[in-house]
C-alpha cells in the first residue's frame, strides 16, 4: 500500500505540515491544557498519542486532513488545521485549534487561509463548513473574520453547535 504524501504549505510565518513522532511532546502538552477541551481534551499522553496516529491516518483513509502548524523561524508547534470527516459529520470539516502561546497573533487566522484556499484548489474541498461551539468565542470571531457565515444550529457528538459555511473560492475573490 502506497501511503499518500501529506502536503506542505508555507505561508509568511507558518508551515503547514505532517504530523510526526517528534510533535508528541507538543501534542500531549496541548492536550494536557485546559485549551484543549474544545477539541475533545484534555487527553492523557496515550489520548495526545492516538489523536496524533489518527491524524496521519485520516489522511491515509480519506486522502485529506489535519496539517500541524509550525512556526517557520523556530519551528515551534502551534497547533493544528485543516479538514476532518468522521461519523456523525454532515460533510468535510475546516477545523483549527491553537496553543494558548499562539493565540491573539493571527496564527490560526493565516494558517486556517492557507488551508481553505489549499483545500479548495486541490482536494476538492470548496465551500466547506466548521462546527464551532457557541460557547466558543474566539472561534466564532475566527469564522467571522474568515467571512464563513452562521448557516445553523445543530449537534455534533451529542453537543450542542454552530455550522458556519465558508465561502467558496469564487465568492472569495
Amino acid at each position: 500500500m502506497t501511503l499518500p504524501a501529506i502536503p506542505r504549505i508555507e505561508t509568511d510565518r507558518l508551515v503547514l505540515c505532517a504530523p510526526v513522532l517528534n510533535d508528541l511532546p507538543a501534542v500531549t502538552a496541548f492536550f494536557a491544557s485546559e485549551q484543549s477541551h474544545w477539541v475533545g481534551g484534555p487527553k492523557d499522553a496515550l489520548g495526545a498519542s492516538q489523536t496524533l496516529n489518527a491524524t496521519i491516518g485520516h489522511w491515509v483513509t480519506r486522502g485529506f486532513g489535519m496539517w500541524y502548524v509550525t512556526d517557520k523561524l523556530t519551528n515551534a508547534w502551534l497547533g493544528c488545521v485543516g479538514f476532518m470527516f468522521a461519523p456523525g459529520w454532515d460533510e468535510p470539516e475546516l477545523g483549527w485549534s491553537v496553543s494558548q502561546n499562539a493565540q491573539g497573533q493571527g496564527i490560526a487566522f493565516e494558517a486556517t487561509q492557507a488551508a481553505r484556499a489549499y483545500g479548495a484548489k486541490h482536494l476538492n474541498l470548496d465551500g466547506v463548513i466548521s462546527y464551532i461551539n457557541p460557547a466558543n468565542t474566539r472561534s466564532l470571531r475566527l469564522a467571522k473574520r474568515l467571512e464563513a457565515t452562521y448557516e445553523r444550529a445543530t449537534e455534533l457528538l451529542g453537543t450542542p453547535c454552530q455550522v458556519h459555511r465558508h465561502p467558496t473560492l469564487q465568492e472569495a475573490a
